[in-house]
């Protein structure tokens, strides 16, 4: 026969008949038995609820769920001490999600918690832990990826990856920047971002280049050939397209060079409402004022000293610097000129750039089915 339960209200209205029957002269035993129970379940009873009314027995169930509560909450956090002094060490910056699937596999070996419980205290998504890498074979990517980097030594992954978009490989920049680093590829250093320059009334110092044609930046690079002699660069750039228009390599070059270059661009390209550039002697000249006045060319000075003013062709300088004249060994200014003119070719058609959706100034396929 199963054993009856009582609730602790029926507990409460079974003491109290035992209570009125000793009253009346019966004994333990006698009085127990009228009512269904042994006199040990009512020493029982009496010793946790005797005297107690309604009231305090509700009471008595909020204290005892709230003991509960905080047993709970005890043993969780002895459970998460436990966990964590197993896993050694937990969750750190630099530990990587394969030490952390360790570190969970082997604290659940240990002391036998649950996977939803580990991951929690060690700081490990469940859907990390359970993930499973599909293995696929790379092997024909990888050498592509590695022919575009020797070709082009100075790319880094993100323009390789676009090169290999534009032949025909459904890639993203994650997967070649991982089969990059695999490789032992140099990968790019983090340069932090800076901000703005802003006049004291919050108007930008730069005017910002609107439609082609709309600003073009001059600038002058400086250079040695392998005897030691000196060699400048005129660059020409148009801020908008970002196309390097020329690039200009002589010994000397004064005022009347500068106007001979921009003379050549002009009749090529058309001319641009704005010329922004340095305040040297060949572009702060009488002549040269004089001159893009007469052609209806406005000039746009930079403040001397604030090289960040003319950025756009200061980056391309210090691209052409990074990729060419540091990468090569000139002797004569013409061999310069030849191999400077290669990789204008290349700068223009080819290499993507960041700044165009990882688009080049002139793609190959507009010019040649252009006009």
């Amino acid at each position: 026969m199963a054993r009856k339960r009582y609730s602790d209200e029926d507990v409460l209205k079974l003491l109290r008949e035992i209570e009125l029957k000793l009253a009346d002269g019966d004994d333990v035993r006698t009085a127990c038995r009228s009512v269904g129970v042994s006199d040990a379940t009512y020493y029982n009873w009496r010793r946790r609820f005797g005297g107690m009314g309604k009231s305090q027995l509700s009471e008595l169930r909020g204290l005892e769920k709230e003991n509960a509560r905080l047993k709970k909450i005890v043993a969780e956090l002895e459970l998460d001490k436990l966990i964590l002094k197993e896993s050694e060490p937990p969750k750190a910056e630099g530990l990587t999600t394969s030490q952390l699937r360790q570190a969970v596999i082997h604290t659940r070996q240990k002391l036998a918690t649950s996977e939803r419980r580990t991951c929690q205290v060690i700081g490990l998504a469940r859907s990390s832990m359970q993930y499973r890498a599909v293995q696929k074979i790379d092997d024909e990517l990888r050498l592509a990826m590695i022919r575009l980097a020797k070709s082009f030594g100075r790319y880094g992954y993100r323009k390789v990856a676009e090169l290999l978009r534009i032949e025909g490989w459904r890639v993203n920049h994650k997967k070649i920047e991982r089969l990059w680093g695999e490789e032992g590829l140099q990968q790019p250093q983090r340069h932090k971002k800076k901000r703005r320059l802003y006049h004291e009334d919050s108007s930008i110092i730069r005017l910002r280049p609107t439609h082609s044609d709309h600003v073009w930046s001059v600038d002058f690079v400086h250079d040695k050939l392998s005897n030691g002699r000196s060699y400048k660069m005129l660059t020409v750039l148009d801020e908008y397209t970002r196309q390097a228009l020329a690039v200009e390599v002589r010994t000397r070059m004064g005022s009347e060079d500068v106007l001979e270059v921009l003379y050549g661009l002009f009749l090529r390209h058309g001319k641009p409402e704005f010329v922004r550039r340095e305040n040297g002697p060949e572009f702060a000249s009488a002549a040269t004022r004089e001159w893009l006045e007469k052609v209806g060319v406005k000039p746009i000075r930079i403040y001397p000293g604030s090289p960040w003013e003319n950025g756009y062709n200061e980056r391309f300088n210090g691209t052409r610097r990074r990729e060419v004249l540091n990468a090569e060994w000139f002797t004569t200014t013409k061999q310069a000129q030849v191999i400077i003119n290669c990789w204008l070719k290349e700068y223009n058609h080819t290499r993507p750039h960041q700044a165009l959706g990882m688009r080049p100034p002139v793609p190959e396929t507009l010019i040649r089915n252009g006009p």
